[in-house]
């Protein structure tokens, strides 16, 4: 009878064990499964920000780009630039400037809102500088255009802050 009581108490204790050991398989499971929705949905809030960022870099290049056609043409004049000129740069200056006013950050870029919001800042007050400048008599566009390279390395950090290579915004809009 000894026997018998130690045989079924065996078989009860391998029973439990390997029911315990099952359940902590389950465990280690749920946590990996865990774990590799948190690795996506890290992947997929970092697609997010880059795509996000190509976009406000594309709505930041195309709000330039719409209103800078005089300017571009009387900073890349080789020529004495005429009057008629230097006011439709003028002009051209002062719209660039509104138009960059309504660019907006996205959600997505919270991290790195207040490196573009630097760098909006910096674009707006390059062009406004030009606008300015070409009031007068003999304008000087150097200041202008360090703030402008001050707001393209701005931006070019945050690029770099998401995972992208910084891109040159004065090849994009003064071409």
């Amino acid at each position: 009878m000894k026997k018998i009581w130690f045989l079924i108490s065996t078989l009860v204790l391998s029973i439990a064990l390997t029911a315990c050991s099952e359940e902590s398989n389950g465990t280690k499971d749920e946590k990996e499964s865990t774990n590799d929705e948190a690795k996506a949905e890290t992947e997929d809030a970092a697609k997010n920000a880059k795509s996000a960022m190509m976009q406000f870099y594309m709505s930041v290049s195309k709000a330039i780009n719409s209103q800078d056609g005089d300017l571009n043409t009387y900073e890349a004049s080789e020529e004495e630039p005429t009057a008629e000129m230097k006011t439709s740069a003028e002009a051209s200056a002062t719209a660039v400037v509104a138009e960059l006013e309504k660019v907006e950050i996205p959600e997505q870029l919270k991290d790195q809102k207040a490196d573009l919001e630097a760098a909006l800042k910096d674009l707006t007050s390059s062009y406004q500088t030009k606008a300015e400048e070409l009031k007068k008599d003999t304008p000087s566009l150097e200041a202008a255009n360090e703030t402008f390279t001050k707001a393209e390395e701005q931006i070019g950090k945050a690029f770099e802050s998401v995972g992208l290579n910084a891109s040159s915004l004065g090849t994009e809009v003064n071409g």
